[in-house]
């Protein structure tokens, strides 16, 4: 197959003047000028400085490579340089951002991607990320070993025919539901792992509190929420964030995390179809959130959802699109608190809590903000897990147990403060 050329660019253009730098503009939705976006290297956040000459998903290319890619580590000393490189990642200008510009002082080490892709296993585990066929194959058999407990669920479908698939536990009728997913931005493999960890957990582990939790909720567990995605990040793109659908001849995907029917497009979105962040044409534009959503809605008893992603190690509440505390908001700050201690104690991970337009950037049009903002879901949490810019969204298969074992200890937490506030 035809490979897609790219060139590299220098990055050591001359950086504007004060002068200049008051002149940028302040519209998001107008296009930066080079010198900027060069300027910015020097200021802010971690990227990989390169111009395609076509985006790597213009045709079903041979497996992406980074030879000869720059990487750079990058300090954010100010509110500005930090906005300047959000904006940055949300209009398309032949950057590739390999963690969330969240963080000072950031790193990121390219050289993991292959590390990443060796250790592949027959048996199914967690010293090895996983293709998606691998974690099918898995549910089935946990469908076969626990057959009065595991059931199989179908929770949506994707642009490439496959299925959005899951499992049910419940060890009696008449519990409160849970809601687990992962994987719905392709690239974060640390989502799934972790999700299909805690999973095995429900069924296999001893532990009085983490057997509590598994028998007295309903959980469904949807390990890859893009599988369509997540398939690509496998074959071809390891970076790849998006759907799949075809938007025009130049771009494909739209960010399934900015495509729900709540606030959308309410900011921290792009309307330009190759960027990251694309919202899509409208809400629900996307098969894979459409069928997802109307598959949420006939959950009986949901009293809990809780959405995994990397990377930052953060724990956040609703909403997206706005810093003002709604709802519950001091309520679910109370609870992740006390979860975020918990979840420092095995391993020292600190983690910080808020709503997501607080701690990492506005983002509207979220499942989190959808479930909770449509349906009232009273618990909602969203982990932004492992790490703070080192590996970022390439965080190598030796911190997938230790990652997960955190995040189980904090979820425990999350249920029984829960629980104690009423909310079950």
């Amino acid at each position: 197959m035809e490979t897609i050329r790219s060139e590299i660019v220098s990055c050591d253009k001359r950086l504007p003047t004060s002068r200049e730098q008051s002149d940028l503009p302040h519209n998001p939705r107008e296009k930066l000028p080079s010198v900027v976006l060069m300027a910015s290297i020097r200021v802010v956040g971690l990227l990989v400085c390169l111009v395609a000459v076509l985006p790597s998903g213009l045709v079903q290319a041979e497996r992406t490579r980074y030879d000869n890619y720059r990487v750079y580590k990058l300090s954010i000393a100010r509110v500005e340089q930090l906005e300047l490189l959000q904006l940055i990642e949300q209009f398309p200008d032949g950057y590739a951002f390999l963690s969330d510009p969240v963080h000072l002082n950031s790193t990121v080490k390219l050289a993991v991607i292959d590390r990443q892709l060796r250790g592949r296993r027959e048996t199914f585990g967690w010293t090895a990320y996983h293709p998606l066929e691998d974690i099918y194959a898995w549910l089935d058999t946990l469908i076969e070993q626990y057959p009065d407990v595991v059931s199989p669920i179908v929770a949506g479908e994707t642009y490439e025919g496959r299925q959005i698939r899951g499992v049910k536990v419940s060890y009696k009728q008449g519990n409160p539901a849970v809601f687990t997913e992962g994987t719905i931005h392709s690239r974060e493999w640390i989502s799934a792992a972790t999700v299909t960890w805690v999973l095995n957990e429900l069924l296999t582990s001893q532990d009085e509190a983490v057997r509590n939790i598994a028998e007295n909720y309903d959980w469904y567990v949807v390990p890859v929420a893009n599988p369509d995605g997540y398939v690509y990040t496998h074959t071809t793109t390891r970076l790849w964030r998006k759907t799949r659908s075809r938007q025009n001849v130049l771009c494909y995907g739209v960010d399934p995390n900015r495509n729900w029917d709540y606030k959308f497009n309410q900011g921290g979105t792009s309307t330009i179809p190759c960027s990251d962040t694309f919202s899509g044409p409208s809400p629900f534009s996307e098969i894979e959130t459409r069928t997802l959503s109307e598959y949420i809605r006939t959950i009986p008893n949901l009293s809990t959802y809780l959405d995994f992603h990397s990377s930052g190690q953060l724990l956040m509440i609703p909403y997206g699109h706005t810093r003002e505390p709604l709802d519950n908001y001091y309520e679910l700050m109370e609870i992740g608190t006390k979860a975020a201690v918990k979840l420092q104690e095995r391993h020292g991970s600190v983690y910080q809590v808020g709503n997501i337009a607080e701690i990492i950037y506005v983002a509207s049009g979220s499942s989190l903000d959808w479930v909770k903002g449509t349906l009232q879901t009273p618990l909602t949490f969203a982990y932004e897990l492992r790490d703070t810019g080192e590996y970022g969204f390439l965080l190598p298969p030796e911190q997938i147990i230790p990652t997960a074992e955190e995040t189980l200890d904090s979820i425990v937490v999350i249920l029984e403060e829960g629980k104690a506030l009423g909310y079950h």
